[in-house]
């Protein structure tokens, strides 16, 4: 199958090396983050801090899509427009 590369696609300096890097963390990096920050939050929330048990408890949604970007990056390829 050919594969189709429109060179308006082509990803800036900057994002290639976010990618070229975030590519090296094991997908498994972000699902433990955001594991912990939900076990630090419930600690708080047990503890009674509440302001504290929030701030952590909403990290685990970042986490996860940080998981995803990650994951998307190595599926389809972060060099993939670097011919070009």
């Amino acid at each position: 199958m050919e594969q189709l590369i429109n060179p308006e696609l082509r990803e800036g300096r900057l994002a290639k090396r976010i990618e070229s890097e975030t590519a090296k963390i094991p997908s498994d990096v972000f699902l433990w983050a955001a594991i912990g920050s939900m076990a630090v939050s419930a600690g708080f929330k047990i503890a009674g801090s509440k302001n504290k048990s929030l701030f952590f408890g909403q990290w685990a949604a970042p986490f996860l899509l940080f998981g995803i970007y990650n994951k998307l990056v190595k599926q389809h390829g972060h060099d993939q427009y670097n011919q070009y």
